[in-house]
């Protein structure tokens, strides 16, 4: 790989944030904080008055988290309860103590709902009181797409009803070492993605029965 190939390549893998565990140890899926984030924005965009500045979700309690029972991707969190951390813009007019309350909700509710995840904090943080909103952030292009037929098991995730495609940000769309599988791919905004990566690990499983494992990685959501 040339210097620019290598410094794309990190860039990318960079844009991509934290790999973060998606329901708990047993399920062997992880959505990047990307993809995890685009969701929790467009919750917070139903709430008047304010516009997230910025989204962060990092481990609540690093020695609360468990050991996958898959192999994790490259840098994946393992599986625990996560702290979500917003700052906000607001106008003026609205109490922050209610508006900060109306959004610690829809955060909770997205992120458990719409995702998936386990969160057990939500920290929000009002950081500026402006005349008018900014326009909201570009949450980024969608991953490229991949070949859908590469294998057995790329075939198996992409018919799965709410697989929009199979990506390929940290490798092929389907990486597989040492019998293990993890799955990459993008899922579409009428379908829980935790639901959806459960059902592709086991139509994987059916339709590779001598993989020793089966993990899906979600790299963007809806």
């Amino acid at each position: 790989m040339t210097g620019d190939g290598w410094s794309t390549a990190v860039r990318r893998r960079l844009g991509l944030g934290r790999l973060l565990a998606l329901g708990g140890r047993e399920d062997g899926v992880w959505i990047t904080e990307r993809a995890a984030v685009s969701v929790l924005r467009a919750a917070t965009a139903a709430v008047p008055g304010c516009a997230v500045t910025s989204l962060r979700l990092a481990p609540a309690d690093p020695g609360a988290l468990t050991e996958p029972v898959v192999p994790a991707p490259p840098s994946a969190l393992s599986p625990g309860p996560l702290r979500i951390a917003a700052q906000l813009a607001a106008l003026g007019g609205r109490p922050l103590p209610e508006l900060a309350a109306t959004v610690r909700e829809a955060l909770f509710t997205a992120a458990r709902d719409r995702l998936g995840l386990i969160v057990s904090d939500v920290d929000v943080e009002v950081t500026a009181l402006l005349d008018e909103l900014p326009d909201p952030p570009d949450g980024g292009p969608p991953p490229g797409p991949a070949d859908p037929a590469a294998s057995v098991a790329a075939t198996a995730a992409f018919t799965t009803p709410g697989v929009a495609r199979l990506t390929s940000e940290l490798g092929p769309p389907v990486h597989t070492a040492d019998g293990h599988i993890r799955v990459e791919l993008a899922t579409d905004p009428l379908h829980n993605p935790l639901e959806v990566a459960r059902a592709v690990r086991a139509e994987v499983r059916r339709d590779v029965p001598d993989a020793a494992s089966v993990a899906v990685l979600i790299t963007w959501a809806g």
